[in-house]
């Protein structure tokens, strides 16, 4: 099973990384909450444009669709206790077979544990060409969550000792593969029938308040203590999803943003991200994956960018 963001590495990244000091104001749509202190990238000094559903970006025009391919993590593969129909996948091929067609063929290649270097690159195969063994002459969508295992990897470095500057580079060259995964699948030779992707960016359950201790099974999953500073780390992350979703024309579903508010924090007034006394959790008791709440919540979103 996946396992999440883990402290270490978000720590690290808040240390050694500066957010801008011009971050511009927060969207409207991302306003109802405190963005700046949430960890929040900055869309607008990244040139997204901005859906107006609050869902994620407005890059594409998602149409004629002629399969679904889901890749990436175990929040996309999914897991125990919610049950199989009530996945956001499960969720995001009933409404895109709605709107494209009920023979719509659908394909899913994520896993447990996937990193981004198992979209192009690793993997027995790698996702990409498990799901496109050949060019795919059909228009295509590709819905995908992936980047909270590459961050195990970077704690289990630090683990090992090696230097903050050597984990840093380990965390770029991630966002490098990403890079190069997604710079594959809009590559018209491998797909002249037309490709959209719609990526998900990481999300934490604290709520922005960085207290992992807060989700019951946290130690069970190897969650301990307090890091407010890994809120830095979640900006530099995502901030490098903007900026890919930006040079590509892809869109990007914003999970953290979405999600902040509905974690183990969610009746914390004083959580950056709080949104009211009875706001709903979205999270389960592995800390880090969805409930079926979240689960429902992430394939609106994920429809919602698809629609505009």
């Amino acid at each position: 099973m996946s396992v999440g963001y883990n402290p270490l590495m978000l720590l690290l990244l808040g240390c050694t990384t500066a957010i801008p000091d011009d971050t511009a104001e927060p969207a409207p749509c991302l306003s109802e909450v405190d963005g700046e202190n949430a960890g929040f990238a900055d869309y607008a000094t990244a040139g997204a444009t901005m859906g107006t559903h609050c869902a994620g970006t407005d890059h594409q025009e998602i149409e004629g669709v002629e399969r679904l391919v889901f890749m990436g993590d175990s929040v996309t593969e999914g897991t125990p206790p919610t049950e199989t129909w009530a996945y956001y996948r499960s969720l995001v091929t009933e409404g895109v077979r709605a709107r494209f067609g009920d023979d719509l063929p659908v394909d899913e290649c994520s896993r447990w544990g996937a990193r981004t270097d198992d979209l192009l690159q690793d993997g027995d195969p790698a996702q990409i060409a498990e799901c496109f063994p050949e060019v795919e002459e059909r228009r295509t969508l590709v819905v995908l969550t992936v980047g909270g295992n590459d961050v195990v990897a970077f704690s289990d470095e630090l683990d090992a000792g090696a230097t903050d500057e050597a984990v840093l580079a380990s965390a770029d060259a991630a966002l490098g593969l990403l890079h190069d995964a997604l710079i594959h699948l809009r590559d018209p030779s491998f797909f002249p029938g037309g490709v959209d992707v719609v990526l998900g960016n990481v999300f934490e359950f604290t709520d922005a308040t960085g207290d992992l201790v807060a989700c019951p099974l946290a130690e069970t999953f190897g969650f301990t203590g307090t890091y407010p500073q890994m809120l830095e780390g979640y900006a530099y992350i995502n901030q490098a999803y903007a900026g890919m979703a930006v040079e590509l024309d892809i869109d990007l579903v914003f999970m953290h943003e979405n999600f902040c508010g509905h974690g183990f924090h969610n009746d914390d007034p004083d959580s950056p991200c709080y949104r009211g006394a009875d706001n709903e959790r979205w999270f389960d008791n592995t800390c880090i994956h969805p409930n079926p709440a979240g689960h429902a919540e992430l394939a609106r979103m994920v429809l919602a960018v698809v629609d505009e």
